[in-house]
């Protein structure tokens, strides 16, 4: 798409596709490429004249958020985020975006929606698009950032639900934490670089915005000047989000940390009532083995005589004693009596 003075003139751009021969249409290009090939984003690059490197960087994907500068091209790598609360997950998308005086070419991999929010803002706001290329970034950046925000609260609900869940004694909300946390951990690494980002696009000064060269050199001064403070401001605000973005974030993972904390300390707790319940079954089972045993000893030395003094062999000794069976039942008592003493002090009775 071509744009002169903020409207839309044209889908069709001049050829060959070159910084002149766009700075010669007095406005400036933007070109969407959707998941390029190698060849075909190397082809662009070379029309364009890219740098090798950022080129590279765009073909190879997988990048990880940042802002560099090759000359007058500024190369940025957004990561766009959308979330999917029944699974529980974040989907990762890349927006990589060169943003030179006469062109802005946007590639973009994987499924995002805010692309085509960028886009129908752009169109939506020729006053905008009056200030330059670096309008379009703005209005890149900034539904990137927006496009946080659901995530932001898919997040949170879930985190919620997580927190009730703590002490219901759901023995899977270790997994679920474990795992939202690491949806976190990706989503901080997408979303804690566009701060420092929004922050050297806020500050970078006179190299920041172009105004179509076609103007004369003092209108474009008076232009750039304006520009360059309404920028300033648009991407103040954009910085200000990516804070609060970076900070929820930052809060998310520290409340997911806790709760896996509360959850191992209530799993700890509950295994600790556990084996005092089991300790205390064991010790009650232990008295009443000793009882048992106890019992069973004081009745065995009874037994034990009678069954001696009850097998009537011939040659016995006291066998036909007529005091035998008195002393033979005193003998038992004593025993038995003895027996029961003795457990008794030791406290086994």
């Amino acid at each position: 798409m071509l744009f002169v003075g903020g409207k839309h003139v044209s889908d069709t751009l001049p050829t060959p596709l070159t910084p002149d021969t766009l700075r010669a249409t007095g406005g400036f290009a933007i070109i969407e490429l959707d998941s390029p090939t190698p060849e075909e984003m190397r082809k662009v690059g070379q029309e364009l004249g890219l740098h090798e490197l950022a080129v590279n960087d765009t073909v190879n994907a997988h990048q990880r958020s940042k802002l560099e500068r090759y000359g007058d091209v500024v190369f940025l790598v957004l990561h766009t985020a959308d979330y999917d609360d029944a699974a529980e997950k974040v989907a990762f998308g890349e927006i990589h975006l060169f943003v030179a005086p006469t062109f802005v070419v946007a590639i973009q991999r994987g499924a995002s929606r805010d692309l085509a929010v960028a886009r129908s803002r752009i169109e939506a706001s020729p006053d905008l698009l009056h200030q330059g290329p670096y309008a379009v970034l703005y209005e890149v950046f900034d539904a990137v950032v927006d496009g946080y925000r659901p995530v932001i609260l898919g997040l949170e609900n879930d985190i919620t639900e997580i927190e009730d869940q703590l002490f219901s004694q759901n023995t899977s909300v270790s997994q679920r934490i474990y795992e939202l946390a690491r949806e976190v951990i990706s989503f901080q690494r997408a979303a804690r670089p566009t701060v420092a980002m929004a922050e050297e696009l806020q500050r970078a000064g006179s190299g920041a915005v172009w105004i179509s060269p076609s103007r004369s050199l003092r209108t474009r001064a008076a232009d750039r000047n304006e520009a360059e403070l309404e920028f300033g401001r648009r991407m103040r605000d954009v910085h200000d989000h990516t804070v609060a973005v970076a900070e929820r974030a930052d809060e998310f993972r520290q409340m997911l940390e806790n709760a896996l904390q509360v959850h191992a300390t209530l799993v700890a707790q509950q295994q600790n009532e556990e084996m005092a319940k089991i300790s205390d079954l064991s010790l009650k089972q232990g008295e009443a083995a000793k009882k048992i045993s106890s019992w069973a000893a004081i009745f065995l030395a009874p037994t034990l005589i009678a069954g001696i003094y009850g097998m009537n062999f011939n040659e016995m000794p006291e066998l036909h004693w007529a005091l035998g069976y008195p002393f033979a039942l005193s003998l038992m008592g004593v025993a038995a009596f003895t027996l029961y003493r003795t457990f008794k002090k030791v406290d086994w009775l």
